[in-house]
């Protein structure tokens, strides 16, 4: 159910077979690990504990969120004991919106009917924060774009990087801010890494990093063009919806196949972070484009 890769010495990567390949990960000390993320069930928040805990025989003292989204957080009541870490926005996040979802998602799915939500015990806002777990250093680093509440975990001896959904094969700003996720992407590419860990899907290694990073900003450039071209239609939903996540240079497998209509979202979105309102649709159009985009469902 959940595929691991040692990526180095110590540090482990998790990823979803279940959903969205989502990716969670962990750094091993001597005496106790971090756990970075929780993934998407709790079979899988289970199934990396138990690996660290039984396999690894050392127990998880923290637990860092890098956002508040369902499937990178509400893992947080299947690692007792540990203390959560995450930025500030996040709790708060966590606690306004989060409770509220879970409540939703239990009536309609069993399968969370044991979670429960966990909110951080320790938070930080202006700058970051750092933790030493044996001779490793961890960075968590403020990478907004996808959320205003995401984080990044930098291992700096290995410089890896679990950026979290601030790095996805299609980058995702429903939830977020256009320009904030081009500075958060420029500033990952120049960060010298060997590895990046994305929020869902498989790593990037160092010979990929600078095309991955190209390729992102090229996809956001994409859309904003598509997005102030149809801005000068009288219908300009009408347009936006013919527009393909081909045809701005991604691929629609991507994310477990949830690349385009992920892509639909992130055109409606711009168009509203540009605009300040949703871009109007033709009368005859019965299609509902405009559900509301929760923060929990597919990223």
């Amino acid at each position: 159910m959940v595929q691991r890769e040692r990526i180095a010495d110590n540090v482990y990567s998790f990823q979803s077979e279940v959903y969205a390949q989502v990716t969670a990960g962990a750094v091993i000390g001597p005496n106790w690990a971090v756990v970075i993320d929780t993934l998407a069930t709790p079979d899988e928040a289970i199934a990396i504990r138990e690996f660290i805990e039984q396999e690894l025989s050392v127990p998880i003292r923290y637990v860092i969120n890098t956002h508040y989204h369902a499937d990178h957080s509400w893992g947080n009541c299947f690692f007792p004991g540990a203390t959560i870490l995450s930025h500030k926005f996040c709790r708060d996040a966590l606690e306004k919106k989060g409770i509220p979802a879970l409540e939703k998602a239990k009536e309609q799915n069993n399968i969370f009917r044991n979670v429960k939500i966990i909110l951080p015990h320790i938070t930080f806002s202006d700058g970051g924060m750092n933790l030493r777990v044996g001779k490793k250093n961890l960075s968590l680093m403020k990478l907004p774009g996808h959320s205003g509440d995401m984080i990044g975990v930098l291992v700096e001896e290995d410089k890896v990087l679990f950026a979290s959904d601030a790095a996805m094969s299609l980058p995702y700003i429903v939830d977020g801010d256009y320009d904030s996720m081009v500075i958060t992407l420029k500033k990952i590419g120049k960060m010298g890494l060997e590895n990046i860990v994305m929020g869902h899907g498989d790593i990037v290694l160092r010979g990929e990093i600078d095309n991955f990073i190209k390729e992102n900003l090229s996809y956001l450039s994409a859309i904003k063009k598509a997005v102030r071209k149809a801005a000068n239609r009288k219908y300009p939903m009408d347009m936006l919806e013919t527009i393909s996540v081909e045809e701005c240079g991604k691929s629609r497998v991507l994310i477990g196949g949830l690349a385009e209509e992920l892509h639909r979202r992130n055109l409606i979105a711009l168009y509203k972070q540009i605009y300040g309102k949703l871009p109007e649709r033709s009368p005859d159009d019965e299609y509902d484009y405009y559900e509301e985009d929760e923060a929990e469902e597919a990223e």
